[in-house]
Parts: C-alpha cells; sequence; structure tokens
C-alpha cells in the first residue's frame, strides 16, 4: 500500500468522511507546505495527551475543569444535559444559553449495547443532589435514542422537588418549507406548537 493509499484509508475512518472525500484531502495535503503537513501531524498526535473530559461537566478541556464550569458569571440554577462535548460547544455558539452543562457521553441505545450504566447518569444525579438547580434542561437530539434517553432523564427526576424539567423544541428548521418536511418532523412541530 503506497503512502497516498495510507493516508486515505485512514482519512476515510473519520465521521463524515468517505472514501472520495477522504482521497480529495489526501491530495490536497501533497499540494499543501510541509510546515502546514507538520502542524496537522503534530495537534493530531498532541490531541489526546492534552484534551480530556472535564472532571464537572464531561465537556472536552485542557484543564482539570473547563471554561464554562469554572465561570462565576454562568447561572448556576440551570443545568443543560447533552449528548456529546461538541453539543456544548453548538449551544455555547448560539448565545442563547447561558447555564451549566452535563455530557452524557452519548444516548441510550440498547441495540448497539448502549445502557443507562454506560452513560454519566450517577454524576449527573448526584450534582443536581448537591447543586441549586431549577431547571434542568434535557438537549438530547430528536431520534429514538435522543428521545429514549430524554425519558430516562425523566423517569430518574420525577420525585425531585422544586425542579422544573424541560425540553428542547423541535421541528421545521427557519427557511424549511412544508412540502419537504418529513412526516416525524411535521409530527413533533404540531406537538410543539406555541400560542402566537
Amino acid at each position: 500500500m503506497t503512502a497516498l493509499e495510507n493516508l486515505s484509508k485512514l482519512l476515510s475512518r473519520l465521521p463524515g468522511v468517505g472514501p472520495k472525500s477522504a482521497s480529495r484531502i489526501a491530495f490536497s495535503l501533497i499540494n499543501t507546505p510541509k510546515d502546514y503537513n507538520d502542524l496537522l501531524a503534530q495537534s493530531i498526535a498532541e490531541i489526546k495527551d492534552k484534551v480530556r473530559p472535564c472532571s464537572i461537566c464531561g465537556s472536552f478541556t485542557e484543564t482539570e475543569i473547563c471554561p464554562v464550569c469554572a465561570d462565576s458569571m454562568r447561572d448556576r440554577t440551570q443545568l443543560c444535559i447533552v449528548e456529546q462535548p461538541q453539543d456544548v460547544l453548538s449551544i455555547q455558539a448560539s448565545g442563547a444559553y447561558n447555564g451549566l452543562f452535563h455530557v452524557l457521553g452519548g444516548a441510550i441505545n440498547p441495540l448497539n449495547g448502549v445502557g443507562p450504566e454506560n452513560l454519566s447518569f450517577s454524576q449527573l444525579i448526584k450534582r443536581i443532589d448537591e447543586g441549586s438547580f431549577k431547571e434542568i434542561i434535557i438537549a438530547t437530539n430528536p431520534t429514538e435514542e435522543g428521545d429514549t434517553t430524554a425519558l430516562y432523564i425523566r423517569h430518574i427526576l420525577k420525585d425531585r422537588e422544586g425542579l422544573t424539567l424541560t425540553r428542547l423544541a423541535s421541528g421545521l428548521p427557519i427557511g424549511g418549507d412544508l412540502e419537504y418536511a418529513d412526516r416525524t418532523t411535521l409530527t413533533r412541530s404540531f406537538r410543539g406548537r406555541i400560542s402566537f
């Protein structure tokens, strides 16, 4: 196997990168300056050593406690539960939320062998019991696994007094056309409709 074929094969194992995209990236790297390729290789080599889960929320950080958990200006009465660390980045980028986060590390998926014991539910319950949260925002993905996980969260937190559970709305995207919406999206849109 040539160096180009090997690189293409390795790149194609990345999420969202198919064989054609991997080949295009590999060919592109041939034409980039060696300094850039060296920096890219160094960054890839260092990432596992430098980045780790936050000891409080589970998001990715290079320090023991991530900047979100360390920020005393954040609303400590709200806790947003997400599936993956990249979900924290997406919500942060929106600027619509200023509370704390908890990363589960995935979603319940029995077909793939992922049960509640494989996710950070015990840490979640401990945080809620020790914290001063008033609202728990469930921001799992609008998939079967995300919905199952949201229902499980509701089940384990149902007896907590003074705690409001909310779920992110889902439905039609801004700028979308009804004719292109699938049945599930339309159903969610009707269920989640608001007063106007």
